[in-house]
Protein backbone atom coordinates (compact mmCIF):
# COMPACT_ATOMS: atom_id res chain seq x y z
CA UNK A 1 0.00 0.00 0.00
CA UNK A 2 2.67 2.34 1.02
CA UNK A 3 4.02 1.76 -3.06
CA UNK A 4 0.83 2.78 -4.07
CA UNK A 5 0.51 5.83 -2.40
CA UNK A 6 4.13 6.60 -3.25
CA UNK A 7 3.55 6.21 -6.89
CA UNK A 8 0.36 8.32 -6.59
CA UNK A 9 2.08 10.81 -4.84
CA UNK A 10 4.60 11.10 -7.76
CA UNK A 11 1.93 10.74 -9.85
CA UNK A 12 0.15 13.78 -8.52
CA UNK A 13 3.69 15.77 -8.40
CA UNK A 14 4.20 15.22 -12.66
CA UNK A 15 0.72 16.53 -13.35
CA UNK A 16 -0.09 19.59 -10.65
CA UNK A 17 -2.43 20.83 -13.17
CA UNK A 18 -4.38 18.09 -13.24
CA UNK A 19 -4.61 16.86 -10.18
CA UNK A 20 -5.48 20.49 -8.93
CA UNK A 21 -8.69 21.11 -10.94
CA UNK A 22 -9.71 17.58 -9.59
CA UNK A 23 -9.40 18.91 -5.96
CA UNK A 24 -11.00 22.16 -7.02
CA UNK A 25 -14.18 20.36 -8.19
CA UNK A 26 -14.59 18.00 -5.82
CA UNK A 27 -13.79 20.67 -2.71
CA UNK A 28 -16.24 22.98 -4.39
CA UNK A 29 -19.07 20.86 -4.59
CA UNK A 30 -18.55 19.69 -1.17
CA UNK A 31 -18.37 23.65 -0.04
CA UNK A 32 -21.21 25.07 -1.83
CA UNK A 33 -23.74 22.14 -0.71
CA UNK A 34 -22.88 22.97 3.14
CA UNK A 35 -22.79 27.43 2.35
CA UNK A 36 -26.03 26.45 0.48
CA UNK A 37 -27.76 24.29 3.14
CA UNK A 38 -25.92 26.36 6.14
CA UNK A 39 -27.45 29.88 5.00
CA UNK A 40 -31.09 28.07 4.28
CA UNK A 41 -31.43 26.82 7.95
CA UNK A 42 -30.23 30.18 9.09
CA UNK A 43 -33.47 31.66 7.41
CA UNK A 44 -35.72 28.78 8.29
CA UNK A 45 -34.50 29.18 12.12
CA UNK A 46 -35.16 32.53 12.09
CA UNK A 47 -38.74 31.96 10.68
CA UNK A 48 -39.02 29.29 13.21
CA UNK A 49 -37.95 31.11 15.94
CA UNK A 50 -40.14 34.15 14.90
CA UNK A 51 -43.37 31.52 14.61
CA UNK A 52 -42.39 30.54 18.25
CA UNK A 53 -43.03 33.90 20.08
CA UNK A 54 -46.34 34.04 19.15
CA UNK A 55 -49.07 31.16 20.33
CA UNK A 56 -50.62 29.48 16.94
CA UNK A 57 -54.16 29.08 17.82
CA UNK A 58 -54.49 32.90 18.54
CA UNK A 59 -55.53 36.14 16.14
CA UNK A 60 -55.01 39.72 16.56
CA UNK A 61 -57.46 42.37 15.70
CA UNK A 62 -56.88 45.68 14.36
CA UNK A 63 -59.05 48.82 13.69
CA UNK A 64 -58.61 49.71 10.06
CA UNK A 65 -59.55 52.34 6.94
CA UNK A 66 -62.60 51.22 4.98
CA UNK A 67 -62.10 50.87 1.74
CA UNK A 68 -65.80 50.40 0.36
CA UNK A 69 -69.19 52.77 0.36
CA UNK A 70 -71.68 51.86 2.90
CA UNK A 71 -75.24 53.00 3.13
CA UNK A 72 -74.09 56.40 2.26
CA UNK A 73 -70.84 56.62 4.17
CA UNK A 74 -68.32 56.92 2.00
CA UNK A 75 -64.73 54.57 1.74
CA UNK A 76 -61.68 56.07 4.17
CA UNK A 77 -63.00 55.96 7.59
CA UNK A 78 -60.84 55.26 10.23
CA UNK A 79 -62.25 53.08 12.64
CA UNK A 80 -61.90 52.07 16.23
CA UNK A 81 -62.77 49.32 18.00
CA UNK A 82 -64.89 49.23 21.00
CA UNK A 83 -66.14 47.67 23.73
CA UNK A 84 -68.93 46.19 21.81
CA UNK A 85 -66.67 44.49 19.46
CA UNK A 86 -65.24 43.18 22.50
CA UNK A 87 -67.99 41.50 24.00
CA UNK A 88 -69.21 40.30 20.77
CA UNK A 89 -66.13 38.13 20.71
CA UNK A 90 -66.51 37.12 24.09
CA UNK A 91 -69.95 36.44 23.84
CA UNK A 92 -70.70 35.42 20.13
CA UNK A 93 -68.03 33.33 19.47
CA UNK A 94 -67.89 31.14 22.61
CA UNK A 95 -67.83 28.30 20.28
CA UNK A 96 -64.25 28.41 19.26
CA UNK A 97 -63.00 31.58 21.18
CA UNK A 98 -61.65 30.74 24.67
CA UNK A 99 -59.95 33.46 26.31
CA UNK A 100 -60.41 37.09 25.05
CA UNK A 101 -58.27 39.91 25.88
CA UNK A 102 -57.35 43.89 24.45
CA UNK A 103 -54.57 45.78 24.38
CA UNK A 104 -54.05 49.69 24.76
CA UNK A 105 -50.72 51.64 24.07
CA UNK A 106 -49.73 54.62 25.74
CA UNK A 107 -46.00 56.17 25.38
CA UNK A 108 -45.04 58.43 28.21
CA UNK A 109 -41.79 58.97 30.23
CA UNK A 110 -40.91 56.34 32.84
CA UNK A 111 -38.26 57.32 35.72
CA UNK A 112 -36.23 55.89 38.20
CA UNK A 113 -34.75 58.27 40.64
CA UNK A 114 -31.68 60.65 38.35
CA UNK A 115 -32.64 57.86 35.56
CA UNK A 116 -35.44 58.20 32.87
CA UNK A 117 -36.41 57.04 29.50
CA UNK A 118 -39.64 57.52 26.99
CA UNK A 119 -41.00 54.10 26.22
CA UNK A 120 -44.53 52.59 24.68
CA UNK A 121 -46.84 51.06 28.11
CA UNK A 122 -48.67 48.46 26.26
CA UNK A 123 -52.05 47.74 28.78
CA UNK A 124 -52.99 43.98 28.43
CA UNK A 125 -54.75 41.47 30.00
CA UNK A 126 -53.26 38.21 31.64
CA UNK A 127 -54.21 36.39 28.40
CA UNK A 128 -51.40 38.33 26.14
CA UNK A 129 -48.23 35.97 28.11
CA UNK A 130 -49.84 32.73 26.45
CA UNK A 131 -50.43 34.62 22.90
CA UNK A 132 -46.81 36.89 23.05
CA UNK A 133 -44.58 34.31 24.41
CA UNK A 134 -42.26 36.47 26.51
CA UNK A 135 -39.59 35.27 28.72
CA UNK A 136 -39.05 36.71 32.05
CA UNK A 137 -36.14 36.93 33.77
CA UNK A 138 -37.44 37.55 36.94
CA UNK A 139 -40.66 38.11 38.94
CA UNK A 140 -43.82 37.79 37.10
CA UNK A 141 -46.21 39.00 34.11
CA UNK A 142 -49.72 40.99 34.32
CA UNK A 143 -52.47 38.53 36.71
CA UNK A 144 -56.18 38.25 36.85
CA UNK A 145 -56.12 40.32 40.33
CA UNK A 146 -54.02 43.24 38.61
CA UNK A 147 -56.69 43.67 35.89
CA UNK A 148 -59.92 43.10 38.23
CA UNK A 149 -57.91 45.56 40.90
CA UNK A 150 -56.79 48.17 38.30
CA UNK A 151 -53.67 47.86 39.87
CA UNK A 152 -50.75 50.00 38.77
CA UNK A 153 -47.78 47.73 38.09
CA UNK A 154 -45.18 47.41 35.46
CA UNK A 155 -43.47 44.57 33.63
CA UNK A 156 -40.11 45.56 31.83
CA UNK A 157 -37.53 43.91 29.46
CA UNK A 158 -34.31 44.36 30.95
CA UNK A 159 -32.82 47.23 28.03
CA UNK A 160 -35.49 49.09 29.85
CA UNK A 161 -34.57 48.04 33.23
CA UNK A 162 -30.73 48.82 32.49
CA UNK A 163 -31.53 51.97 32.09
CA UNK A 164 -33.52 53.27 34.91
CA UNK A 165 -31.02 50.78 36.99
CA UNK A 166 -27.86 50.79 35.25
CA UNK A 167 -25.67 49.04 38.06
CA UNK A 168 -27.72 45.70 38.77
CA UNK A 169 -31.22 46.12 36.89
CA UNK A 170 -32.60 43.33 38.59
CA UNK A 171 -32.83 45.25 41.91
CA UNK A 172 -35.30 47.25 40.35
CA UNK A 173 -37.78 44.19 40.77
CA UNK A 174 -40.37 45.55 43.38
CA UNK A 175 -39.32 48.85 43.43
CA UNK A 176 -42.10 51.61 42.32
CA UNK A 177 -40.99 53.81 39.32
CA UNK A 178 -42.54 57.42 38.31
CA UNK A 179 -44.71 56.78 35.06
CA UNK A 180 -45.21 60.13 33.76
CA UNK A 181 -46.28 61.32 37.46
CA UNK A 182 -47.87 58.29 38.84
CA UNK A 183 -46.19 55.41 40.51
CA UNK A 184 -45.70 51.85 39.44
CA UNK A 185 -44.69 49.00 41.06
CA UNK A 186 -42.36 46.76 38.90
CA UNK A 187 -43.32 43.48 39.02
CA UNK A 188 -41.44 41.81 36.56
CA UNK A 189 -38.93 41.92 33.78
CA UNK A 190 -38.89 39.92 30.44
CA UNK A 191 -35.89 39.41 28.19
CA UNK A 192 -36.12 41.75 25.47
CA UNK A 193 -35.91 40.64 21.58
CA UNK A 194 -33.56 41.86 19.39
CA UNK A 195 -31.57 45.54 19.76
CA UNK A 196 -35.55 46.74 19.55
CA UNK A 197 -37.11 49.12 22.69
CA UNK A 198 -39.64 46.77 23.22
CA UNK A 199 -43.05 47.62 24.63
CA UNK A 200 -42.81 47.53 28.88
CA UNK A 201 -46.54 45.77 30.00
CA UNK A 202 -49.04 46.92 32.42
CA UNK A 203 -52.19 45.87 33.34
CA UNK A 204 -55.13 46.89 30.44
CA UNK A 205 -57.49 48.29 33.26
CA UNK A 206 -55.69 50.58 35.04
CA UNK A 207 -53.80 52.08 31.47
CA UNK A 208 -56.78 52.38 29.50
CA UNK A 209 -58.45 53.95 32.99
CA UNK A 210 -55.68 56.56 33.36
CA UNK A 211 -54.64 57.26 29.73
CA UNK A 212 -57.41 56.20 27.63
CA UNK A 213 -60.64 57.04 30.00
CA UNK A 214 -61.51 60.01 27.42
CA UNK A 215 -61.43 57.86 23.77
CA UNK A 216 -64.34 54.85 23.32
CA UNK A 217 -61.19 52.88 21.35
CA UNK A 218 -60.06 50.02 23.47
CA UNK A 219 -57.33 49.90 21.30
CA UNK A 220 -56.55 46.11 19.77
CA UNK A 221 -58.29 42.74 20.50
CA UNK A 222 -57.09 39.62 20.43
CA UNK A 223 -58.10 35.66 21.74
CA UNK A 224 -57.04 31.87 21.40
CA UNK A 225 -59.63 29.69 19.91
CA UNK A 226 -60.00 25.80 19.53
CA UNK A 227 -61.58 23.67 17.31
CA UNK A 228 -60.66 25.58 13.62
CA UNK A 229 -58.16 22.82 12.52
CA UNK A 230 -57.44 23.87 8.84
CA UNK A 231 -57.10 26.70 6.76
CA UNK A 232 -60.69 26.52 5.45
CA UNK A 233 -62.28 26.92 8.61
CA UNK A 234 -60.22 29.89 9.78
CA UNK A 235 -60.93 31.26 6.87
CA UNK A 236 -64.48 30.73 7.23
CA UNK A 237 -64.46 32.12 10.91
CA UNK A 238 -62.57 35.13 10.28
CA UNK A 239 -65.50 35.74 7.40
CA UNK A 240 -68.09 35.56 9.94
CA UNK A 241 -66.45 37.31 12.74
CA UNK A 242 -65.25 40.16 10.22
CA UNK A 243 -68.89 40.29 9.21
CA UNK A 244 -70.10 40.62 12.72
CA UNK A 245 -67.38 43.57 13.83
CA UNK A 246 -67.93 45.35 10.64
CA UNK A 247 -72.05 45.51 11.50
CA UNK A 248 -70.79 47.50 14.63
CA UNK A 249 -69.22 50.21 12.73
CA UNK A 250 -71.39 50.11 9.35
CA UNK A 251 -68.49 48.69 7.65
CA UNK A 252 -69.16 46.75 4.36
CA UNK A 253 -69.59 42.84 5.28
CA UNK A 254 -67.41 42.31 2.31
CA UNK A 255 -64.89 45.08 3.27
CA UNK A 256 -61.25 43.69 4.71
CA UNK A 257 -59.83 46.80 5.43
CA UNK A 258 -61.58 48.21 8.16
CA UNK A 259 -60.91 45.27 10.62
CA UNK A 260 -57.75 43.98 10.29
CA UNK A 261 -57.58 40.60 11.67
CA UNK A 262 -53.73 38.50 12.27
CA UNK A 263 -54.51 34.73 12.23
CA UNK A 264 -51.32 33.52 13.59
CA UNK A 265 -52.56 29.72 12.59
CA UNK A 266 -53.04 30.83 8.86
CA UNK A 267 -49.87 32.71 8.80
CA UNK A 268 -47.72 29.67 10.65
CA UNK A 269 -49.24 27.53 7.87
CA UNK A 270 -48.26 29.62 5.24
CA UNK A 271 -44.80 29.82 7.21
CA UNK A 272 -44.62 26.16 7.23
CA UNK A 273 -44.81 25.82 3.32
CA UNK A 274 -42.94 28.77 2.06
CA UNK A 275 -40.33 26.50 4.65
CA UNK A 276 -40.55 23.31 2.88
CA UNK A 277 -39.94 25.17 -0.40
CA UNK A 278 -37.15 27.09 0.80
CA UNK A 279 -35.13 23.52 2.36
CA UNK A 280 -36.73 21.67 -0.89
CA UNK A 281 -35.14 23.97 -3.23
CA UNK A 282 -31.74 24.51 -1.49
CA UNK A 283 -31.53 20.86 -1.64
CA UNK A 284 -31.92 20.09 -5.09
CA UNK A 285 -29.22 23.57 -6.01
CA UNK A 286 -27.05 21.60 -3.61
CA UNK A 287 -27.33 18.26 -5.19
CA UNK A 288 -26.73 19.65 -8.73
CA UNK A 289 -23.75 21.85 -7.68
CA UNK A 290 -22.51 18.58 -5.90
CA UNK A 291 -22.89 16.80 -9.03
CA UNK A 292 -21.00 19.01 -11.08
CA UNK A 293 -17.76 18.17 -8.79
CA UNK A 294 -19.09 14.52 -9.65
CA UNK A 295 -18.78 15.23 -13.73
CA UNK A 296 -15.63 16.96 -12.93
CA UNK A 297 -14.31 14.07 -11.75
CA UNK A 298 -15.19 11.92 -13.88
CA UNK A 299 -14.21 13.85 -16.84
CA UNK A 300 -10.45 14.28 -15.60
CA UNK A 301 -10.57 10.56 -14.15
CA UNK A 302 -10.98 9.71 -18.40
CA UNK A 303 -8.40 11.82 -19.19
CA UNK A 304 -5.60 10.95 -16.60
CA UNK A 305 -6.19 6.93 -17.66
CA UNK A 306 -5.95 8.47 -21.77
CA UNK A 307 -2.93 10.18 -20.85
CA UNK A 308 -1.65 7.33 -18.74
CA UNK A 309 -2.42 4.48 -21.28
CA UNK A 310 1.38 4.06 -22.73
CA UNK A 311 2.05 3.19 -18.89
CA UNK A 312 -0.67 1.05 -18.20
CA UNK A 313 0.80 -1.03 -21.51
CA UNK A 314 4.41 -0.75 -20.45
CA UNK A 315 3.02 -2.36 -17.16
CA UNK A 316 1.04 -4.81 -18.76
CA UNK A 317 3.67 -5.59 -20.85
CA UNK A 318 6.23 -6.52 -17.94
CA UNK A 319 3.31 -8.87 -16.14
CA UNK A 320 1.36 -6.40 -14.24
CA UNK A 321 -2.14 -7.85 -13.42
CA UNK A 322 -5.51 -5.78 -14.40
CA UNK A 323 -6.37 -5.95 -10.69
CA UNK A 324 -3.41 -3.89 -10.03
CA UNK A 325 -3.90 -1.35 -12.74
CA UNK A 326 -7.54 -1.62 -11.73
CA UNK A 327 -6.73 -1.25 -7.92
CA UNK A 328 -4.01 1.86 -8.61
CA UNK A 329 -6.73 3.94 -10.67
CA UNK A 330 -9.46 3.37 -8.10
CA UNK A 331 -7.06 4.29 -5.02
CA UNK A 332 -5.92 7.78 -6.87
CA UNK A 333 -9.37 8.43 -7.31
CA UNK A 334 -10.43 7.72 -3.89
CA UNK A 335 -7.19 9.28 -2.03
CA UNK A 336 -7.85 12.62 -4.00
CA UNK A 337 -11.56 12.32 -3.66
CA UNK A 338 -11.14 12.17 0.52
CA UNK A 339 -8.88 14.69 0.90
CA UNK A 340 -9.86 17.57 -1.33
CA UNK A 341 -13.71 16.52 0.46
CA UNK A 342 -12.37 16.67 3.72
CA UNK A 343 -10.57 20.27 2.35
CA UNK A 344 -14.38 21.26 1.04
CA UNK A 345 -15.73 20.44 4.35
CA UNK A 346 -13.54 22.11 6.34
CA UNK A 347 -13.85 25.48 4.33
CA UNK A 348 -17.64 25.08 4.30
CA UNK A 349 -18.11 24.48 8.28
CA UNK A 350 -15.11 27.72 8.82
CA UNK A 351 -17.75 30.16 6.61
CA UNK A 352 -21.21 28.70 7.93
CA UNK A 353 -19.13 29.65 11.57
CA UNK A 354 -18.38 32.74 9.83
CA UNK A 355 -22.06 34.07 9.09
CA UNK A 356 -23.32 32.74 11.95
CA UNK A 357 -20.08 35.64 13.39
CA UNK A 358 -21.78 38.43 11.32
CA UNK A 359 -24.99 37.46 9.60
CA UNK A 360 -26.27 35.48 12.42
CA UNK A 361 -25.74 38.71 14.82
CA UNK A 362 -27.66 41.39 12.81
CA UNK A 363 -30.67 42.90 13.38
CA UNK A 364 -33.37 44.25 10.45
CA UNK A 365 -35.43 47.30 11.50
CA UNK A 366 -39.12 46.58 9.87
CA UNK A 367 -40.56 49.92 11.39
CA UNK A 368 -42.98 47.37 13.83
CA UNK A 369 -39.82 45.13 15.44
CA UNK A 370 -36.63 44.80 15.17
CA UNK A 371 -36.32 40.85 13.91
CA UNK A 372 -32.83 38.75 13.44
CA UNK A 373 -33.11 37.42 9.34
CA UNK A 374 -30.60 34.74 10.48
CA UNK A 375 -30.47 32.51 13.53
CA UNK A 376 -27.61 29.95 13.76
CA UNK A 377 -27.02 29.49 9.78
CA UNK A 378 -24.88 26.31 9.80
CA UNK A 379 -25.63 22.25 9.24
CA UNK A 380 -25.58 19.56 11.08
CA UNK A 381 -22.16 18.19 11.19
CA UNK A 382 -23.52 14.40 9.59
CA UNK A 383 -24.86 16.32 6.60
CA UNK A 384 -21.15 17.72 6.09
CA UNK A 385 -20.23 14.05 6.32
CA UNK A 386 -22.68 12.40 4.21
CA UNK A 387 -22.14 15.05 1.30
CA UNK A 388 -18.14 14.31 1.70
CA UNK A 389 -19.02 10.93 1.19
CA UNK A 390 -21.41 10.68 -1.25
CA UNK A 391 -18.46 12.67 -3.78
CA UNK A 392 -15.80 10.20 -2.53
CA UNK A 393 -18.75 7.33 -3.47
CA UNK A 394 -19.06 9.27 -6.41
CA UNK A 395 -15.00 10.08 -7.07
CA UNK A 396 -14.60 6.39 -7.09
CA UNK A 397 -17.69 5.33 -9.32
CA UNK A 398 -16.36 7.68 -11.60
CA UNK A 399 -12.81 6.56 -11.55
CA UNK A 400 -13.61 2.84 -11.99
CA UNK A 401 -15.24 3.20 -15.12
CA UNK A 402 -12.28 4.17 -17.12
CA UNK A 403 -10.28 1.92 -14.88
CA UNK A 404 -12.08 -0.73 -15.47
CA UNK A 405 -11.40 -0.36 -19.59
CA UNK A 406 -7.77 0.55 -18.99
CA UNK A 407 -7.62 -2.50 -17.09
CA UNK A 408 -8.90 -4.04 -20.20
CA UNK A 409 -6.94 -3.01 -22.83
CA UNK A 410 -4.41 -5.37 -24.71
CA UNK A 411 -0.47 -4.10 -23.93
CA UNK A 412 0.21 -3.99 -27.93
CA UNK A 413 -2.49 -1.26 -27.90
CA UNK A 414 -1.45 0.48 -25.04
CA UNK A 415 2.23 0.62 -26.15
CA UNK A 416 0.54 2.23 -29.87
CA UNK A 417 -1.14 5.16 -27.99
CA UNK A 418 -0.06 8.69 -28.19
Amino acid sequence: MHDIITEIWQTARRNKLRTTLTGFAVAWGIFMIIVLLGAGNGLINATMKMSGDFLTNSMEVYAGMTSKPYKGLKEGRNIQLNSKDLDATDAEFNENVDEVGACYYYSTTVSHGEQYMNMQIAGVFPVHTQIVKEHLVCGRFINDIDQKERRKVLVLNDRQAKELEPKDYKTLLGKFVKVGNLSFKVVGIYQSRGEGEGNAYSSYSAIKSIFGSNTPSIGSIEFTFHGLNSEDANNDFEKDYRRRLNANHQIHPEDERGVWIWNNYTQSLQMNDGIAIIHTFLWVIGLFTLLSGIVGVSNIMLITVKERTHEFGIRKAIGAKPWSILRLIITESVIITTLFGYVGMLCGIFANEYMDATLGHEVTDLGVEKITLFVNPTVGLDVCIEATMVMVIAGTIAGLIPAYKASRIRPIEALRAD
